[in-house]
């Protein structure tokens, strides 16, 4: 991403309803797949500019790594008391990569060439036991300028996401639909922002803070899915959300080593997108 998106993101990512809601339900999965513990070690992979781990600082040992050195520097500077490493995971987290129970990619996947790629190596280097909680953004038919300036590659379907990690030694305990209460109200402002080619909010995003009481509802709103994700991860089976404006998946890493893979050559993301909406 660009480094004014990334300043952006750390101006208001702990007020704005998306983040705050968003890292809300990923800590709740966390701390409902992994109990507590200063012991146990949570690795964000891609962490940007550190939001999504000062939820779960308290409760665990913590390490954010992204390959971006804007969005470390960043990271370092707004939560000093937190681990942050410039570099690429799982090579440069040397032993930690053997000692993390949980991985966390959150919007992480649509930012690579070969997510294949990435997720293979993280598994490679994972221990058995250890689960991966991952995000993505969802349907594209809400591809806009947004997805331009945050240097995505593609958004998924389930299907798609689910190819990622299929054949490898993982079994998926979730896999649903999220931020779906609101996808009516996304769906209708990215096509807006299609039509006129531009995005609604600062810096080329469709990011910008509303008012507080709009705000707080939205938070309201899209935090409360986390209860329907938490029961379906009981169950382990049943159906999720059918479709939203993300998805989310949580992985665990069975026994028996693996050979890292690359994106399979029959798989071709529509390079035309990455081009559209640009001036």
């Amino acid at each position: 991403m660009d480094a004014n998106v990334f300043e952006l993101n750390s101006k208001i990512e702990m007020t704005h309803w998306w983040f705050v809601a968003r890292r809300r339900i990923i800590s709740r999965l966390v701390t409902h797949l992994i109990p507590p513990s200063p012991s146990r070690t949570v690795v964000d992979v891609g962490c940007g500019t550190g939001g999504n781990l000062s939820q779960l600082a308290n409760d665990y040992r913590c390490i954010g790594i992204d390959p971006s050195e804007e969005a470390i520097r960043w990271a370092k500077k707004r939560f000093p008391h937190m681990t942050f490493v410039h570099g690429y995971a799982p090579e440069d987290l040397n032993d930690d990569q053997r000692q993390a129970d949980i991985f966390m990619l959150n919007d992480v996947l649509e930012h690579v060439p070969d997510d294949f790629s990435l997720l293979s190596n993280l598994l490679a280097a994972s221990k058995p036991g250890s689960y991966f909680v991952i995000t993505v953004p969802a349907d594209m038919s809400l591809w806009s300028p947004h997805d331009v300036s945050h240097g995505h590659y593609r958004r998924y379907t389930m299907e798609r996401l689910s190819a990622v990690w299929k054949g490898l030694p993982v079994r998926c305990v979730l896999c649903s639909h999220f931020n779906s209460r609101l996808y009516p109200i996304v769906k209708f402002l990215r096509g807006i922002n299609q039509r006129n080619r531009a995005a609604s909010g600062d810096q080329g995003t469709d990011l910008k803070v509303p008012s507080r009481w709009v705000n707080a509802s939205l938070t309201q709103v899209f935090e409360g899915e986390s209860r329907r994700l938490l029961d379906l991860l009981d169950r382990g089976d049943g159906e999720g959300y059918r479709r939203g404006v993300s998805l989310v998946a949580i992985l665990s890493r069975n026994e028996g080593e693996m050979t890292p893979r690359n994106r399979p050559p029959a798989l071709d993301d529509d390079p035309a997108l990455r081009e559209s909406f640009k001036s």
